[in-house]
């Protein structure tokens, strides 16, 4: 693990941190129909394990979007790669990402989205760096609060590299600073 600093949040600290959520959107949305939209490509490992430790139906949908490409820093153009298959129309939506960093990308998806009918948008997020936000963006089921560190693993990534890591991690500045 040449290219780590260090681990930052461990397996098991995100396991109780998904466990609470889970625990706490199926309270919030028993009895309501909830189509679950994970945010490609790094919220799918967090959206696997959150999926799994919900207790009612829910349908699963992704978006691929792009707002990095092979940055360190957000473009803030945000580039819909792939859409929702499923209609939302009179259904609650939450949409499920890794890590809301500048709001820019996450802001302009619960605009998109809401213009389609649904009941209710909400946001989702494993990992939260509120000290490097852009736009004011409520995110309704907050994971982990983290310093403003460029962070790796869990499904986030550098250039593609590292989503498999365990952990939350923080990536060495000389591998992205070069």
């Amino acid at each position: 693990m040449g290219a780590i600093e260090r681990v930052l949040i461990t397996k098991e600290e995100l396991n109780k941190q998904v466990k609470e959520m889970a625990s706490r959107i199926s309270k919030d949305y028993e009895g309501k129909e909830l189509v679950i939209i994970g945010v490609l490509k790094g919220g799918f490992i967090f959206l696997a394990d959150l999926a799994r430790e919900i207790t009612i139906p829910v349908d699963l949908d992704f978006m691929s979007v792009s707002s990095y490409g092979n940055s360190s820093k957000s473009s803030g153009v945000v580039k819909i790669i792939k859409d929702v298959d499923t209609n939302i129309d009179g259904k609650h939506v939450l949409i499920v990402e890794d890590i809301v960093d500048t709001g820019l990308t996450l802001n302009h998806l619960v605009e998109l989205l809401k213009t389609r009918g649904p009941l209710s948008v909400k946001i989702c997020a494993a990992l939260d760096k509120p000290s490097r936000r852009k736009v004011d963006v409520q995110v309704d089921y907050k994971g982990i609060e983290i310093p403003d560190e460029f962070v790796v693993g869990y499904g986030l990534d550098y250039c593609g590299k590292y989503r498999n890591i365990p952990e939350v991690c923080i990536l060495k500045k000389d591998v992205y600073l070069k």
